[in-house]
């Protein structure tokens, strides 16, 4: 069953918005999805334990039948970088337990949207980072391109980090506010030197609404033309 690893430039680029869109769309084409994100750093108590907004948020957008633990297996309650995080607690994060958690989804759904944390080569412990578990699990990548000062560079390094790892299947350009000048020029350079397409251009404030701004058709077709 497709898994489907969705980056960002950086942090607060709009992953979570685009990955929830993700799971909206892929349901109205009747499609079983379901969000995984493996690691979350900045979870706050509650009723039902530890846990982060962002992962809650994919969990609401998943088919049913999942909890909470299946999609966010590590929890880190200090906002930072989620390797510093673990070990401030005394743990050691591990990609293979990770991946496995992804594959036990797998068999319970048609797809698996995972959601990294912060950019392509955030650390997850000493040795390995998020394109390390990506190589290793095989897994075709999604660049979320955060729309501002900057992402033209940012976005650019992350194609050739992902690249040398991981087949990029698409990127998807998200209007961050306040809208940046130029924005037209700006998507249109990153067209240009992204070899690979855009599937989308997010403006909707909603993931329901921006649902309709990715070109999933597009998507499962690069995806099963994809080694």
């Amino acid at each position: 069953m497709p898994t489907l690893f969705v980056t960002g430039t950086d942090t607060d680029c709009g992953k979570t918005h685009v990955s929830v869109a993700l799971l909206h769309a892929l349901a109205a084409r009747g499609k079983s999805a379901v969000g995984y994100k493996p690691v979350a750093a900045g979870c706050e108590h509650g009723p039902a334990g530890l846990s982060n907004a962002d992962a809650r948020t994919l969990w609401a957008a998943s088919a049913p039948g999942f909890d909470y633990a299946d999609i966010n297996p590590v929890t880190l309650e200090p906002p930072i970088a989620p390797h510093v995080a673990a070990d401030d607690l005394g743990l050691t994060i591990d990609p293979a337990a990770l991946i496995e958690g992804a594959v036990a989804l797998q068999s319970r759904s048609e797809w698996v949207v995972v959601e990294g944390a912060g950019g392509f080569r955030v650390p997850l412990n000493a040795q390995q980072d998020f394109a390390d578990m990506v190589e290793a699990a095989a897994w075709p990548v999604l660049l979320v391109v955060g729309m501002r000062l900057g992402c033209i560079n940012h976005a650019l390094l992350s194609v050739e980090a992902i690249q040398r790892r991981a087949p990029l299947l698409g990127w998807v350009a998200n209007v961050l506010p306040p809208e940046q000048p130029r924005l037209g020029e700006n998507i249109a350079a990153l067209q240009d030197r992204i070899p690979a397409p855009c599937l989308g251009i997010v403006r909707a404030a909603t993931p329901q609404q921006a649902a309709d701004e990715i070109d999933v058709e597009q998507l499962e077709y690069i995806l099963r033309k994809t080694p």
